[in-house]
């Protein structure tokens, strides 16, 4: 809906010019948060097109059925919607990270890495070429303010902290953050669900989807992995190097997992370290797989500009981990080592440790391998 210019609008006259309403790109999965993020954009006068990333065959809110539930949206709000097939992109940048991640011992973050690499980067470069707009959205729960002392776009902690994606999207990077903007931010996800019913979309009582587009088109990260690497009986051992039992490949593991192992044992065990040359999988008691310290690499900073001088922050090396005090002491720009005032459960290498700031996102890397065996206390 056009405005008229407020002058006009106060004289009364009968013809006025229109002003223009401003662009937006808007990335479309198909499901509910994406919806509602288009339809409050159109509700709040935006000239909204809608754009739906082809990552994968199969099912999943990236993929067939997301495609399909994007359009009727589309339709349903009036707004172009256009399809970009980016499933080369999708593969090399994720599935061939993720296998190539699983068959080192490491357990890669697919998420952040394709908002890095496959969505904010490529989104904004053909929302400029494709249709000349300099701004995109799209419907992640986190909040963007700018600082007029340091002119950097800084990512925050969405309101709801339930729903809160800011740890997945530490990787995007200041020049892509400015030209962003996230119309969820300050909702909580039964008021995205309320918007939708109450504007009668069609999305408004979609399921939730899985955190992984994969697990949705595969069934597991496990039958996933399989299609790509080939099993191998290996060993469960002990920190002492007792062997425990068999496993049938490392790729199926992650440091702190529990469940699966099918080790009889009279306590509670864990994976505390995996070497996949060996074929090897080490389990302990939990307080084998404490770290007191860890190094990550491939840090971007986000609120603050790269920095040689130590920090304290919180720190997040999980998704669903609480934040823990701790001090950042980069080694170079794009290096760092944490020392955590408690030793940390399970911090798994490939995984990010990302640093707050209160809501404020600092900065973050992925955490690297141990060049030893894990601290125990």
């Amino acid at each position: 809906m056009t405005k008229p210019v407020a002058a006009a609008k106060n004289a009364g006259a009968k013809n006025w010019v229109e002003e223009p309403r401003p662009r937006i790109v808007v990335g479309l999965s198909g499901g509910v948060d994406s919806s509602t993020a288009a339809a409050l954009l159109c509700e709040q006068g935006y000239d909204v097109v809608g754009l739906t990333l082809w990552l994968m065959k199969g099912k999943g809110q990236c993929c067939s059925e997301g495609m399909v539930d994007a359009a009727r949206i589309c339709e349903q709000l009036g707004i172009p919607h256009e399809v970009i097939d980016s499933r080369d992109t999708f593969a090399a940048h994720i599935v061939n990270y993720l296998v190539t991640g699983y068959q080192d011992g490491i357990t890669p973050l697919p998420c952040s890495r394709c908002n890095r690499s496959v969505k904010f980067g490529p989104m904004v470069t053909l929302a400029r070429e494709r249709f000349g707009i300099d701004t995109i959205a799209t419907g992640h729960y986190a909040r963007l303010t700018l600082n007029p002392d340091t002119g950097r776009t800084e990512l925050r902690r969405a309101h709801d902290r339930q729903k809160d994606q800011s740890y997945f999207l530490y990787e995007v990077s200041q020049e892509e953050l400015a030209h962003c903007r996230f119309p969820l931010g300050e909702l909580t996800k039964a008021e995205t669900r309320d918007i939708a019913a109450r504007l009668g979309l069609a999305t408004a009582d979609k399921p939730e989807s899985q955190d992984l587009c994969l697990i949705e088109a595969h069934g597991s990260m496990r039958d996933f992995l399989d299609r790509y690497i080939a099993q191998h009986r290996g060993k469960f051992v002990d920190t002492q190097g007792r062997v425990l039992g068999e496993h049938d490949g490392c790729h199926h593991f992650t440091i702190g997992q529990r469940k699966g192992l099918g080790i009889a044992a009279p306590q509670p065990l864990y994976v505390v370290a995996i070497h996949p040359g060996k074929n090897e999988v080490v389990v302990g008691e939990r307080h084998e797989a404490l770290q007191s310290e860890c190094t990550v690499a491939e840090v971007n900073w986000v609120a603050i500009a790269p920095t040689l001088t130590p920090f304290r922050a919180e720190v997040q090396v999980r998704y669903r981990a609480e934040p823990a005090a701790a001090e950042i002491i980069p080694t170079s720009a794009t290096t760092a080592r944490i020392g955590f005032d408690e030793p940390q459960f399970a911090i798994a290498p490939g995984q990010a440790a990302v640093w707050y700031d209160g809501d404020r996102v600092l900065g973050g890397g992925i955490l690297q391998k141990l060049e030893e065996a894990p601290c125990t206390i």
